[in-house]
């Protein structure tokens, strides 16, 4: 697929339950390009106990590598990723009041073209996984908008429900990079 050109990479960022998986998808289907799903969410719905704080550098360790290791070959103007590190450094802050070394030179080190960085004002939807609903979503999206910031990383907050938010998405990728 690529063609010579400058592949973009997308982080899908936001709380848990604002469309981030959905959002990832759809949008890899519309530019036709890969993407890499939430590794956590799959991780830990195959744990039978509660997670550890080593469970959550096995994650980061992974996202790391998918970061590393794209398959810029396979990839079509983007590569999106469902969630990214930076939603990583914030769990082991907010869980574990401690963030591993290895996460922060990552940070630093991974470059990332754009954020899309998803609002919580859709319906909270409980599931096996998720831990953090009600004001905790805002408070977490802020957290990640900060972060962002600090980061000196291009960000786009993406509102609205349903095929709007599809919409919003597409409309600003394909204005930011000239597509």
């Amino acid at each position: 697929m690529n063609k010579n050109k400058k592949i973009r990479k997308v982080v899908i960022s936001g709380p848990e339950s604002s469309g981030k998986s959905i959002l990832t998808k759809e949008l890899a289907d519309c530019f036709k390009t890969i993407y890499y799903p939430e590794f956590a969410r799959t991780y830990i719905g195959n744990l039978n106990r509660k997670y550890t704080f080593n469970d959550v550098v096995a994650i980061a360790e992974h996202q790391i590598n998918e970061f590393n290791s794209a398959e810029l070959k396979n990839a079509n103007k983007f590569i999106f990723y469902d969630t990214g590190l930076i939603i990583t450094k914030i769990w082991f802050e907010y869980v574990f009041n401690e963030v591993p070394n290895f996460l922060l030179k990552a940070l630093s080190e991974i470059k990332i073209d754009c954020y899309l960085l998803c609002y919580p004002d859709i319906p909270w939807e409980a599931d096996n996984v998720r831990e953090n609903g009600g004001i905790i979503r805002v408070e977490l999206f802020e957290k990640y908008k900060q972060e962002i910031e600090n980061s000196g990383n291009n960000y786009f907050i993406i509102r609205n429900k349903g095929k709007q938010r599809f919409l919003y998405a597409k409309e600003y990728l394909s204005s930011a990079y000239c597509l």
